[in-house]
Order: C-alpha cells, then sequence, then structure tokens
C-alpha cells in the first residue's frame, strides 16, 4: 500500500470552546486522565523538541513525570544532547498525541531546572536497574558495541554494591512553563477542532480558535 493511500477518518468528538475548562493546566489534566482511563500505551510519554541557540532542531520521546502549575517535568542525563541544548536555549516544544481518543495537545515554553531535592526524590524512586543505568551512560555518547555498555552497567553495579545508589551530579529535571497550550480534536474531512491558550505579556490565558 502506498503511503499516500494511508488516511483515517475522524469522528470520536469535538472540541467547544464554550465547554473548554479557562486554565489550560486543568483541561491538560482533564485529557490525560481520560488518556490513563482508557489505558493507552504511555499516556504521559511526549515528544520533546529542543533546539540550539543558531536554530538546528532535534526532537525525541520523554516521559512526563509531574505536571503542575509550576510546568511539565521530565528527567534527564543533562550530558545528552537534549540537556546540552535546553542549557544553551531553554526553550522548547511538547507534543502529546492519544491516536485512540483522535487527540493532540501541544505545549511551547520556557525551560527551567528543577531543584536538586526534586531530582534526587524522583531518582530515589526509580528501579534499581534504571538506577545504574544512569551511572553506567553517558547519553548521546557514541559507544563501540552493546557489550561496552553491558560492561560499564556491570562496572557501576559492582562499584555501588551494597549501598543506597545515589543520584549522578549530571542527572536531573527539566520544567517545561508553558507560554502556549494548543488541543486539537481530530474532526471529520479534515475540518479538525484547534483550540489555543497563549498567555500574552500582559498576563490571563487567552483561548482562540485556529483554522485547521
Amino acid at each position: 500500500m502506498s503511503l499516500a493511500d494511508l488516511r483515517r477518518a475522524y469522528a470520536r468528538a469535538e472540541l467547544d470552546e464554550r465547554l473548554l475548562d479557562p486554565d489550560p493546566l486543568r483541561q491538560f489534566l482533564s485529557w490525560l486522565d481520560e488518556a490513563l482511563h482508557a489505558e493507552l500505551l504511555e499516556p504521559n510519554a511526549m515528544t520533546l523538541a529542543t533546539s540550539t541557540p543558531d536554530g538546528h532542531p532535534s526532537a525525541r520521546i520523554v516521559l512526563l513525570k509531574a505536571a503542575d502549575s509550576a510546568g511539565f517535568v521530565f528527567f534527564t542525563d543533562t550530558r545528552s544532547r537534549k540537556g546540552r541544548e535546553l542549557t544553551a536555549n531553554p526553550r522548547a516544544a511538547l507534543v502529546f498525541w492519544w491516536g485512540e481518543l483522535e487527540r493532540q495537545v501541544r505545549v511551547c515554553g520556557t525551560v527551567t531546572t528543577v531543584s536538586e531535592a526534586e531530582s534526587v526524590k524522583y531518582f530515589d524512586s526509580r528501579p534499581e536497574g534504571s538506577r545504574i543505568s544512569a551511572w553506567a551512560s553517558h547519553q548521546s555518547e557514541v559507544v563501540r558495541d552493546r557489550a561496552q555498555l553491558e560492561r560499564q552497567w556491570a562496572d557501576a553495579r559492582r562499584m555501588h554494591a551494597g549501598e543506597r545508589i545515589p543520584r549522578p551530579a549530571y542527572w536531573g529535571g527539566f520544567r517545561v512553563v508553558p507560554r502556549e497550550y494548543e488541543f486539537w480534536q481530530g474532526r471529520a474531512d479534515r475540518l479538525h477542532d484547534r483550540m489555543r491558550y497563549r498567555l500574552p505579556d500582559t498576563g490571563g490565558w487567552v483561548l482562540e480558535r485556529l483554522s485547521p
């Protein structure tokens, strides 16, 4: 089958601006709750798009670990490509795709680092193997082969045998502070519903409908 022939008709739901929550975070959490109850695979998975200061973009999937009035939080090796780009250019875009619900949410904003206490608390909650991997892997660096990675993991496990595995200083969290949200609901005939919340410099969220 040709890729050009792949298409799907959307007809599950609609978006009415009169029924949307005036607070975009509450609207997001409502949709996330529906995705959780629908038992979707990794409903907290999101595409994270970053860019170098001179405009070279990159994107990857990461997992949302907190969403509240302070922002959207994820954790990573800060030496990674995304970590370096966010440090040099603290702006990011997030995309959540819940295909079974025919929904997408886009979030754009500025980026800050989370506190050391937050990073330690989350790191300590991770499975032991994941904590060992944080010591074994220099994320985004070239490795010779899989065997090298496995040797590094075994070395890290031996190094921390019999002790609580501490958080590496280079491992921590980033927080995306939203300036814009877009809620997308698939509709028939590609006449999709798109609702954008934007935060002007004067404050107060503005809700507006976008053309599909």
